[in-house]
């Protein structure tokens, strides 16, 4: 089924088409990402289990990779990941030259790799890689994209040159560890999460937004105005999230594996801890345990370049958007995702 401002009203407030089955045009077919089931992972209840099940899954990829590689931030899942990697194996830490978005991730990476006796490389990225790479990320997803994937993509293409085989992320620990603090910081009234996980409401930007996009918050819907805001995380925030690590190493033609993803909590989620001041406790725990006498890093971000390099971008003009896009309100994301949208709406012409 074609519907173009269905799919264009779930980009704009999701990142991604909340409905498999519905295309942008005839001949696109977007899938959803497919993550392994809860009964395939390994159920794990303090950080020693953590430890010991991602050293099963190293010793199995080590049997399969010559050369592994990790996708390496400043912030403590992807150190962790990186510290079951073989020294000399190489990391990848984005930068850019339009503002010092990446400084704290950058000097956080060069701390490890040079306790793990990595090969450290930077990966630049500017406005020219947005415009050279999104096309090809948007064409396999036959979407727009999340701004991530420009970036992820031009690593992987780096580090296939390196002669890396597999590529570790450490994206999914926020999700199924707690680390999604601010989303789960309370119980949430039904109108209040849907306004504050809303990335971009249509109806602010398109000429003809499709208001049933919001249906997907229904399913979610709890008695007495509440929502089920923890099942949403994992239904929906996953598949927008992973599937955007998924589509874009797919396009490099590079392997990826996320150790966290293999994983589920063996109990329920300490809300309180987490809310006290401790997401992802059982993280924390064991980056101390790999990177003993190490201050443990609070939650820092994948930081993407979007507000320096779309900050002065003026909007959009096709006739799908509002003439009068206030474009000052927008955060730096929201700009890409009009770019974005706008950008993939001229590949279909």
């Amino acid at each position: 089924m074609v519907n173009k401002d269905f799919c264009l009203s779930s980009y704009i407030a999701f990142r991604y088409i909340c409905q498999e089955g519905i295309d942008f045009a005839s001949g696109l077919h977007h899938q959803h990402f497919k993550a392994i089931t809860d009964s395939e992972r390994v159920q794990v209840a303090d950080a020693g289990e953590m430890d010991a099940d991602i050293k099963v899954q190293m010793e199995h990829l080590y049997g399969k990779y010559d050369s592994i590689g990790v996708l390496l931030s400043g912030g403590m899942d992807s150190a962790i990941v990186a510290s079951y990697l073989r020294p000399g194996s190489h990391a990848y830490t984005f930068v850019t030259s339009r503002s010092g978005v990446f400084d704290a991730d950058l000097a956080r990476a060069r701390q490890y790799c040079e306790r793990l006796g990595l090969t450290h490389h930077l990966i630049d990225i500017d406005r020219e890689d947005y415009e050279q790479f999104t096309p090809k990320v948007m064409r396999r997803k036959c979407a727009p994209v999340h701004s991530i994937e420009p970036q992820i993509y031009k690593a992987a293409i780096a580090a296939k040159a390196d002669g890396v085989e597999l590529m570790l992320v450490g994206e999914s620990a926020d999700l199924i560890f707690g680390g999604m603090d601010q989303l789960i910081s309370r119980e949430w009234d039904y109108d209040d999460f849907v306004k504050r996980y809303t990335f971009l409401a249509p109806e602010r930007v398109l000429s003809n937004p499709d208001m049933s996009v919001y249906d997907l918050y229904e399913r979610y819907r709890l008695p007495q105005g509440k929502i089920d805001y923890l099942r949403f995380m994992d239904e929906v925030f996953a598949i927008e999230s992973s599937g955007s690590y998924f589509n874009a190493f797919a396009e490099a033609g590079l392997a990826y594996h996320d150790p966290y993803a293999r994983m589920i909590m063996r109990h329920p989620l300490d809300l309180a801890r987490v809310r006290g001041g401790e997401p992802k406790y059982l993280v924390r725990e064991l980056f101390a345990m790999r990177y003993p006498g190490m201050e443990v890093p609070f939650k820092i971000p994948m930081p993407r370049p979007v507000d320096a390099i779309f900050g002065d971008w003026t909007g959009p003009t096709r006739d799908e958007f509002l003439r009068d896009i206030d474009m000052d309100s927008l955060t730096g994301n929201q700009k890409w995702q009009l770019w974005c949208a706008e950008k993939f709406l001229n590949m279909l012409d």
